[in-house]
């Protein structure tokens, strides 16, 4: 992932906070055995501190590769939008000749995987992933020898994914002048679509932590 220094993570708080604000599903990507492409698995994970918690599901062909090669990526993709020419040409220029890109935040985990096997480990894994995405606490309780849970743990593996370097992304036309960023912003807020409103509202964020782009 290309991160020119506009684009970078102004800081750690600041990916750990995106993270932390409900961006809890990406893309796991293994490489695949010799001979055959990388394996790609859309889900859901859990931080707990300086790692990942996913489980799958035992036929998942994912496995195979992970035993091969346990160095896998993560990756999280949020707060995007198109961004037409007109809305990026400069002033002395004809709107069509402006150029459009794409505004997103992303952040790219790089892992080491251990595979989770045992039930008491994996209903402990489930206990911390359900303690994040419920956490009213409205399930049955999990546990290796009690229903409905107990019965199910046969079915599906454990990863906990040790974090080895974080590569944090938010690409919103920061290297632009102040006024050009935040009349981007107004279109995104205004075009409402899609995830423009979030869009919008990173830029912003940006805007006013960084103001003018100093190099």
């Amino acid at each position: 992932m290309l991160v020119h220094p506009w684009d970078a993570s102004l800081d750690d708080a600041e990916w750990q906070s995106w993270i932390a604000d409900g961006h809890d599903f990406g893309l796991l990507v293994v490489n695949g055995t010799p001979g055959r492409p990388p394996h790609t698995v859309p889900t859901h994970f859990t931080c707990d501190g300086p790692r990942l918690l996913v489980h799958l599901a035992r036929p998942n062909p994912v496995w195979a590769a992970i035993e091969h090669d346990p160095d896998v990526v993560l990756t999280v993709i949020g707060d995007y939008a198109f961004v037409p020419g007109p809305w990026r040409a400069p002033a002395d220029t004809p709107p069509a000749d402006g150029v459009p890109t794409s505004y997103y935040s992303a952040v790219r985990f790089t892992c080491r995987a251990h595979v989770v096997d045992d039930p008491e480990d994996k209903a402990d894994l489930l206990r911390r992933q359900l303690a994040h995405f419920q956490p009213d606490g409205d399930h049955a309780p999990v546990a290796a020898d009690r229903p409905p849970y107990g019965r199910m743990l046969s079915g599906i593996r454990g990863l906990r994914l040790d974090v080895t370097e974080v590569l944090a992304k938010f690409k919103y036309d920061d290297h632009k002048p102040v006024e050009h960023r935040a009349a981007v912003a107004d279109h995104l807020t205004a075009r409402d679509r899609g995830l423009d409103g979030p869009a919008a509202r990173q830029q912003r964020r940006r805007l006013d932590r960084i103001g003018p782009w100093t190099p």
